[in-house]
């Protein structure tokens, strides 16, 4: 830090000719991440950079927004309606922060379903729970384990097969399995895991041997997509198993960088113990996200998006990017011909 002020033009100088250095971030293939937005929504991320999303009293009307998009990522997942539990969820980060929470609403209802068993408190079930998934996850499923003391049974890729092999996935299931974690658009292909396969699986083991496994959907990079696109594939709330789902708001959801969002299927899918009450500023305040402080205007930037382009603008945009992804596949395919 330097002992003396600079002036304004002086820093934004200094700074401006270190980022030219950077790659340019619209031609960056590598991170999925929105990189262009209007006028519009840019003017009003801008005017909302100021505002606190966790202080939910003093700017209610920005909170409002992040329940109506929580509302709107609810429908297009087919969740149930309000009169049958309702959907819950939460705006967060990215993607990241919402398998953590997806991860650790898992373990919360397993070590409470185990505590029954028991006899005992939650906290005093000892056992660690497994999480089963595929190699092919993003990295923020392993930090989840990690992190959270969870035991991970990665079933691996096969030649040809890049995504979860259900019948290994049923052999590794067993009463201390918390959930199963499937991937709507794999980090390294695309591909989405056949989640109604796994569902029916899941079920017929809950049928025959009373283990009821939830399925947890990393939808990063498939969930904005598939509604619009791929409405014929059944892999959200339509199934039974299908208990919580997270995508990114700044991939396919058209919003600068970082945004994410995790729906779960009903109230109760939530467990109460995750929800922190503050009331800080006099008001209660219920919270459920790892990260407290943070800008309302990603929130305001998805909303925007959402009215504007509207179902009909969204399914443009994403057919335009799967025909793009099937040009570039195939032309990479012609070259090693």
């Amino acid at each position: 830090m330097p002992q003396q002020a600079l002036s304004e033009k002086s820093a934004s100088s200094i700074i401006r000719s270190e980022l030219r250095l950077d790659g340019n971030p619209d031609l960056n293939l590598a991170s999925f991440v929105t990189t262009e937005i209007d006028d519009e929504c840019h003017n009003l991320m801008v005017e909302n950079l100021n505002k606190n999303l966790a202080d939910t009293s003093q700017y209610a009307h920005s909170s409002e927004l992040q329940d109506r998009c929580i509302n709107i990522l609810a429908n297009l997942f087919h969740a149930p309606p309000n009169d049958e539990g309702g959907a819950v969820g939460t705006a967060t980060i990215g993607s990241s922060e919402a398998i953590m929470l997806g991860g650790l609403a898992l373990k919360w209802r397993w070590r409470t379903k185990q505590a029954e068993k028991q006899g005992k408190k939650p906290e005093e079930v000892t056992t660690r729970c497994n999480l089963i998934f595929s190699a092919a996850v993003h990295v923020s499923v392993l930090k989840l384990c990690r992190y959270f003391d969870i035991d991970a049974r990665i079933i691996p890729l096969e030649h040809d097969c890049y995504t979860l092999n259900i019948d290994q996935v049923i052999a590794q299931c067993d009463e201390n399995t918390c959930g199963v974690l499937a991937i709507l658009g794999t980090t390294l292909t695309g591909e989405f895991e056949d989640i109604k396969r796994l569902n029916i699986a899941l079920l017929k083991l809950k049928n025959e041997n009373g283990l009821d496994i939830p399925i947890h959907v990393d939808g990063a990079s498939g969930a904005m997509v598939a509604p619009f696109v791929f409405p014929e594939i059944e892999w959200d709330f339509r199934l039974e198993q299908v208990r919580s789902i997270n995508t990114s708001g700044h991939k396919y959801g058209l919003v600068l960088p970082g945004l994410g969002w995790i729906v779960w299927r009903r109230k109760e899918d939530l467990p109460e113990d995750l929800i922190f009450h503050v009331n800080y500023l006099g008001v209660d305040e219920p919270t459920f996200n790892l990260n407290f402080s943070r800008s309302a205007a990603n929130v305001i930037g998805q909303y925007y998006q959402f009215l504007r382009l509207g179902v009909q603008g969204y399914r443009k945009i994403m057919e335009l990017a799967v025909d793009n992804a099937k040009y570039l596949a195939d032309s990479l395919t012609s070259m090693s011909e």
